[in-house]
């Protein structure tokens, strides 16, 4: 009988199989008996029976393939968390990194003078999908934008203007710098969805690698 690569089974027919195997052992028939019944190779079923005896029925379960969740990772949570946060909160050129925004370079550079551990390109981008981070245009805001000066020449000084205009039979018209911007977002930078970055100064250096 041709042998059945348990590997290409769904979890449910492993199950059933290991199950199966089982149930023949304690009628009492011999490994090579069963083996030949369900078409396995004798040491599978030893190794089932031998699970089912330090296990019990949790030894005839399929567990998740691959490394534990966490294996092989660099950083502590510790360090995971500092680095998050200082990311949500900052620039880069705010914690004296030489980039405007935080590109998997950035974060690694950052990671490195912080944590003292040196992470490849590749690997910074599968922290940043862990963590959730993205990579987002900023928010184009100016980065010489005084809000709390704007709304107060809005409520104070322009109604005043607005009512010398009206008495002298005037108009307002706006007017706004041309060919220039002060807020021009070039590239993008890794942050939480939802929480994009404002850009500052230098954030017209290119964006996420």
């Amino acid at each position: 009988m041709e042998h059945v690569d348990m590997r290409k089974l769904p979890a449910a027919a492993q199950e059933e199989r290991r199950r199966q195997v089982i149930g023949l052992r304690e009628a009492g028939l011999t490994y090579g008996a069963i083996a030949a019944q369900v078409g396995l190779t004798q040491t599978g079923v030893f190794d089932i029976c031998k699970r089912f005896a330090e296990h019990g029925e949790a030894g005839l379960k399929s567990g998740l393939r691959g490394p534990e969740p966490g294996c092989g990772r660099l950083l502590d949570r510790r360090q995971e968390a500092e680095v998050r946060d200082l990311i949500r909160r900052h620039l880069p050129d705010a914690l004296g990194l030489p980039f405007a925004l935080w590109s998997r370079a950035a974060v690694a550079a950052l990671i490195e003078q912080r944590c003292g551990v040196r992470l490849a390109v590749r690997t910074m981008g599968t922290y940043l999908a862990r963590w959730g981070f993205t990579p987002q245009q900023p928010l184009r805001r100016a980065y010489e934008q005084q809000p709390a000066a704007v709304r107060q020449w809005l409520r104070h000084e322009y109604p005043a203007i607005v009512a010398r205009a009206r008495r002298a039979g005037g108009a307002i018209f706006w007017g706004d710098e041309t060919g220039l911007r002060a807020d021009d977002v070039r590239g993008r930078s890794y942050a939480p969805p939802g929480k994009r970055l404002s850009c500052g100064p230098t954030s017209v250096a290119s964006g996420a690698a």
